[in-house]
């Protein structure tokens, strides 16, 4: 996902974001409900991208699942496409 954007600028935001998370993960972002419950999500670049992640306390490993824009009521909704992926078994 994160190759996915195309502006190099951006791209660096997300990924010093990702790099962000190795220090207290389980501090950052805001934790999820419903069918993300388990995962939290992060901003980043302002307002617009979401990193969606889980913290795995006994490995100490962040994964991060997915990260994209925040478009409610778009299909191609960060979190719209985290849940598919949930509902799938993929993540």
């Amino acid at each position: 996902m994160l190759d996915k954007i195309s502006d190099l600028r951006v791209r660096r935001k997300v990924r010093d974001a990702i790099d962000a998370l190795a220090s207290e993960p389980e501090l950052r972002g805001k934790p999820l409900v419903g069918d993300l419950k388990g995962y939290r999500s992060v901003r980043a670049v302002g307002q617009r991208y979401r990193i969606i992640y889980r913290v795995e306390r006994l490995t100490v490993t962040v994964a991060v699942v997915a990260t994209g824009i925040r478009k409610e009521g778009s299909r191609e909704d960060i979190y719209t496409l985290a849940r598919r992926l949930v509902k799938l078994g993929l993540l």
